[in-house]
């Protein structure tokens, strides 16, 4: 839904309905809140509140109702889509106070927590009593419970283990009318009604607000395998993992790095097989680290036999360590190769990955640009990083455009974990039919009539 930046009265109305909640209109806050790591523009919130209560999250959204205000959820601003980047000013309603860990029941497998937890307290709460959390994106030690609900965030473990919403059970949520409700369930199973949580989650902050969540939990793996498998090519890196796939393996993890990417992370310390033009990071878990390192073993055999060049695996958890890091450091790492760049996050099926990647180089090789893609290539969800310098901004966003419709020519998707938020919304329609755009705007409009909630995100301008 379209909105308009509100008039100085109508914020001042606003500031005084809200007296007693924490709240800001500092340039330095306001600046600080207009932004995420997207690098997409909108337009600076005229007021920051942070919430530190249900209630203060109910007080905001019944007054920004009443006074047609847009409201913005903010969480640490480490998405790559401009979801949580005002698109029309009015309030960002930052939930990063929100951050207790309520309750954890290790017999019941689930935890409660506060939207503002980092998800890194989470795994720590749950591998205190041996369980894990798996949603894992790379942002995990700065990235907020609420964030990753928002945009239903995957990771590196979703090809055996899945994404966020797997392991939603039940939200505490807030309406955009300022209504509170509980849904979901508490128990591992649950059919009751609509699954509203499947719908809240992943909806990117346009149909309300989380103000807590109960998430399932699985007992922790007690043994990891994990190695480097070194190829000639990214194409013979992608043709390998279909061969492990279809052979029946399924690791937790098949990450690939392409060539750009391995020159953007060259020199910190990752044992590389020599003459590797391409990496795949391969990853097994089971009960023990002699079952993990077994089934390491297996795909090792398939992977030889696919034309690998090499595979070396960590012998301890310090290298198991040391691998992830240098994986967390690929994006900040082509920074350093180039001034600027983006990220998408496109998914194709896995038997057109090799024809995607090679596509998407020629086409930023046909307009002077370089296109590096690494990321979760075992579930085709791939990193496509365009890097340029600020005066190619034009042919990069022709660019975009072209590696979209490639994406949906294939099979695809536009984002597989990001979400569409400001970044996307203009390719949305490349993927789904006017009809399906217009039944969700008429979702939306169901849940917020008067079109406060995160206006400007997801669809186009009609």
């Amino acid at each position: 839904m379209e909105a308009s930046t509100p008039s100085a009265e109508v914020m001042a109305r606003v500031r005084a309905a809200l007296t007693g909640v924490e709240l800001t209109d500092e340039d330095a806050a306001r600046e600080r809140f207009s932004r995420d790591e997207s690098g997409c523009e909108g337009v600076a919130p005229q007021l920051v509140v942070f919430a530190r209560s249900e209630d203060d999250v109910c007080r905001v959204l019944r007054v920004a109702n009443a006074e047609r205000v847009p409201v913005t959820p903010v969480g640490a601003r480490t998405g790559k889509s401009g979801g949580s980047v005002p698109a029309a000013g009015g309030i960002a309603l930052s939930l990063e106070k929100l951050t207790r860990v309520v309750e954890i029941v290790p017999d019941e497998l689930r935890v409660v927590v506060e939207p503002g937890v980092l998800l890194a307290d989470v795994y720590a709460a749950a591998e205190a009593h041996g369980l894990w959390y798996p949603p894992d994106p790379n942002s995990w030690p700065t990235c907020t419970v609420g964030g990753t609900i928002a945009e239903n965030a995957g990771g590196p473990v979703a090809l055996k283990y899945g994404v966020t919403r797997d392991y939603v059970l039940g939200l505490r949520w807030v309406l955009p009318t300022g209504e509170p409700l509980t849904v979901g369930r508490r128990t591992s199973k649950g059919v009751a009604g609509y699954d509203l949580v499947s719908l809240f989650v992943g909806s990117e902050g346009t149909l309300g607000v989380c103000t807590q969540a109960t998430l399932r939990l699985v007992p922790k793996p007690r043994g990891v395998a994990t190695g480097l498998v070194g190829f000639v090519d990214t194409a013979a890196a992608c043709r390998a993992v279909s061969a492990v796939l279809g052979a029946g393996l399924l690791p937790r993890c098949l990450e690939l790095l392409d060539d750009v990417a391995l020159a953007a992370i060259a020199g910190q310390g990752l044992p590389l097989p020599s003459g590797a033009g391409a990496v795949l990071i391969v990853e097994t878990d089971g009960h023990s680290t002699e079952s993990a390192f077994e089934q390491l073993l297996r795909v090792e055999a398939v992977v030889r036999g696919a034309g690998a060049l090499d595979v070396v695996a960590a012998q301890d958890e310090s290298q198991r360590e040391r691998i992830w890091a240098v994986r967390r450091s690929v994006s900040p790492a082509l920074r350093r190769l180039s001034p600027q760049k983006i990220s998408e996050d496109v998914v194709v099926p896995r038997s057109r990955i090799p024809e995607a990647v090679a596509r998407f180089k020629a086409l930023g090789a046909a307009v002077g640009l370089t296109v590096a893609t690494y990321g979760h290539v075992g579930d085709g969800n791939l990193h496509t990083n365009v890097l340029f310098a600020p005066h190619q901004r034009a042919l990069v966003d022709t660019l975009l455009g072209q590696l979209m419709a490639v994406t949906v020519e294939l099979g695809g998707t536009i984002t597989g974990e990001h979400g569409v938020g400001l970044a996307k919304k203009q390719y949305l329609s490349l993927e789904q039919a006017p009809l399906l755009v217009t039944l969700q705007r008429q979702l939306q409009g169901l849940f917020d009539p008067a079109g406060v909630m995160n206006p400007g995100k997801i669809f186009p301008a009609e």
